[in-house]
């Protein structure tokens, strides 16, 4: 299976409803409109390729780019494989949700996403908060830096409102993630998101809304799910 033989299969499938909506969220050209569930069949029946991965990535049509995420092997990506993602990510969508959930099962997420929040670059800032967000939702907590975790917020709440839309809201999703995944730290994540209060982001032409932090939290802890990880970042 080669990705010009994936891109023939994709290119069909694609419809102009939901490829207006990838669009209203920040997805550039080229893409097809092809639903998270058609892509999902090809996962299925490819499995993991990670060779294939990265081409698909390369061809930099996001509904490739995006299947790319599905069907690699997380824990063979390497630093430079995961920077040149960030690098060539077609829209703010993959930096949000696609790299991180790679990088959250790679060797190096956490590394990189340190690296990423400082950057000047809105588009690694955004993929290195999603990171983090995705780190504390699949790793033990004893595999966590409690300590790091700790000052990452008190960073949040000193400078979120300051951050530009896209990372502002991956910061307020990174609060939540760790008062929902980290037990020990949910009360210190439900105080900060009380601290910074609303976030308010300009989510463009579509009907999604920022999430108060300790609402969200709140509404986990009724559940009595957290604490409870993910099996994989991804979805």
């Amino acid at each position: 299976m080669t990705a010009e033989a994936i891109l023939a299969e994709l290119k069909p499938l694609g419809k102009e409803g939901y490829k207006k909506i990838l669009l209203n969220h920040g997805v550039r050209e080229p893409v097809y409109g092809v639903s998270i569930e058609n892509l999902k069949k090809i996962q299925k029946r490819i499995r993991k390729d990670h060779e294939l991965a990265l081409a698909l990535y390369d061809t930099g049509v996001y509904d490739a780019m995006y299947l790319a995420g599905l069907i690699a092997d997380d824990a063979r990506m390497t630093k430079k494989d995961l920077q040149r993602w960030v690098d060539r990510a077609n829209g703010d969508t993959l930096c949000a949700f696609t790299v991180p959930w790679v990088a959250a099962g790679s060797p190096h997420g956490w590394d990189l996403a340190l690296k990423w929040i400082d950057s000047k670059k809105e588009r690694e800032a955004v993929a290195g908060w999603a990171t983090l967000g995705s780190i504390v939702g699949v790793s033990d907590d004893e595999d966590l830096d409690l300590a790091a975790l700790k000052r990452l917020l008190k960073r949040v709440q000193e400078s979120i409102h300051q951050q530009p839309d896209a990372v502002r809201y991956q910061m307020n999703a990174f609060v939540i993630a760790v008062g929902s995944y980290v037990g020990s730290l949910s009360d210190v994540a439900l105080q900060t998101g009380e601290r910074i209060g609303r976030v308010t982001v300009d989510m463009g032409d579509t009907a999604c809304k920022v999430p108060f932090a300790p609402d969200y939290i709140r509404k986990v802890r009724l559940r009595g799910a957290v604490g409870k990880k993910r099996k994989t970042a991804g979805c």
